[in-house]
């Protein structure tokens, strides 16, 4: 693996309605500060080398970023570093974005947004990122409750020109199925990894078979969520990671994308080293007896 150059088409391809992507994407939640995201205390990343990560990340064949207008610190905005360091766009290049939730000036949470505020959430990303037609706008939700006139209202926006696609983030199966009863959705954005939140194995077979993208974010992270990895690796992650000449990072991103081919991961980070570790899980090929032991340490104890 380590002789192999760093491509993110390594990992293959898969199409987000009409639109390719590779399967390993970018993340850009990390850019705007150093540290956890969305603390009090987060310092302000450096500008230069967030946009130096974004601009590598597309010379490495990543062509699907993710975002958000709530991607921001004190002195740094996610869509406008993205913005600054890609614009003009390469014509193959999907940005995802999100709305529902939404920050202050101070960074408070706001109240999620009603059907009615979305639109001006999707102005918003469109304005920051410099677009006339956003590529993708997921629903972020938060909690159980039915989402049909949120998908209703976005589905107006697609339909006026403003949206491409839709997708959603933070979902449960039947928020899918709601959602596809309004208008066609081409992701689900969860939080999954190895060994963290087993039971979305179900929500990313379904969506396999619809044919349905399943995006998972935290596929490092696990239960570390914003704050990064934590605690000790498992000893048969680093046992395969030796064995491959790989990181365990990777190893991670790896069992992510062996998941099946409809699975693209979006790694996130503002360093230029980690960003090449990141993409390069794309050439790691495991083995079956990997995957195995890879998927008893998912499952967890029986």
């Amino acid at each position: 693996m380590a002789s192999e150059a760093i491509d993110a088409a390594a990992a293959g391809t898969w199409t987000l309605g009409d639109m390719k992507v590779n399967r390993v994407g970018f993340g850009a939640m990390r850019l705007p500060q150093r540290g956890p995201a969305f603390a009090a205390e987060a310092v302000p990343g450096d500008r230069d080398q967030a946009i130096a990560v974004l601009r590598r990340a597309v010379e490495l064949g990543v062509n699907h970023i993710d975002t958000a207008s709530f991607y921001f610190s004190s002195l740094r905005s996610a869509n406008e570093l993205i913005n600054t360091a890609l614009s003009p766009y390469p014509e193959d290049l999907v940005i995802a974005t999100k709305v529902g939730p939404g920050r202050d000036a101070s960074g408070e949470w706001r109240p999620a947004a009603t059907p009615a505020q979305l639109r001006g959430q999707v102005e918003e990303n469109l304005r920051q990122l410099g677009r006339d037609r956003l590529d993708l706008v997921n629903l972020r939700l938060s909690g159980p409750d039915p989402i049909t006139e949120h998908i209703g209202a976005l589905a107006e926006l697609r339909d006026a020109g403003l949206i491409r696609h839709l997708g959603v983030s933070n979902a449960r199966p039947e928020h899918l199925a709601q959602a596809q009863a309004i208008a066609p959705v081409v992701c689900v954005q969860n939080s999954y990894g190895l060994g963290h939140r087993p039971q979305q194995d179900q929500v990313l077979h379904a969506c396999g078979e619809q044919g349905v993208a399943y995006v998972p974010f935290f596929s490092i992270a696990g239960a570390g969520r914003e704050d990064g990895p934590r605690g000790t690796e498992h000893d048969e992650i680093l046992a395969i990671a030796t064995a491959h000449r790989a990181g365990p990072a990777q190893v991670r991103l790896a069992f992510a994308l062996h998941r099946g081919p409809h699975v693209l991961v979006i790694p996130g980070t503002g360093d230029l080293d980690h960003l090449a570790d990141n993409v390069a899980a794309a050439t790691l090929r495991l083995t079956p007896d990997d995957l195995a032991r890879l998927d008893a340490i998912h499952q967890g104890p029986q």
